[in-house]
C-alpha cells in the first residue's frame, strides 16, 4: 500500500516454502510489478546446499517449483542478479 512503492524485487532461494506462500500472495493482492531472483537454482539434485540444501531434500523449496509459482503468478525471474535491473527498466 505504499504509494511511494513502484515495483517490487523478490530475492528467494532454494529450499523451504516462503517463496510458494508469495507467489500464491502475489497473485491474490499485489497490484504492483515483481521481479524475482531465486538464489540456488545450479544446485546439484540431493546435495546439501548450506541450510537451504538440507530442507531441499524433504522434495519441497526446488528453484524450479519457486520459479514456475512465481511466473504463474504474474512475476518476471531473473535468472542471476545482473538481469534485475533490466527487468525492472522494461516494465517501468
Amino acid at each position: 500500500d505504499d504509494a511511494d512503492t513502484e515495483q517490487v524485487v523478490l530475492m528467494g532461494e532454494i529450499g523451504g516454502r516462503a517463496e510458494l506462500d508469495a507467489a500464491e500472495f502475489i497473485k491474490a493482492k499485489m497490484t504492483k510489478p515483481v521481479v524475482a531472483f531465486i538464489a540456488g537454482s545450479s544446485a546439484p539434485a540431493g546435495t546439501r546446499m548450506g541450510h537451504a540444501g538440507a530442507i531441499i531434500e524433504g522434495g519441497e523449496g526446488t528453484a524450479q517449483e519457486k520459479i514456475a509459482a512465481l511466473r504463474s503468478a504474474g512475476v518476471r525471474i531473473a535468472e542471476n542478479p545482473e538481469q534485475i535491473p533490466d527487468l525492472l527498466l522494461e516494465e517501468a
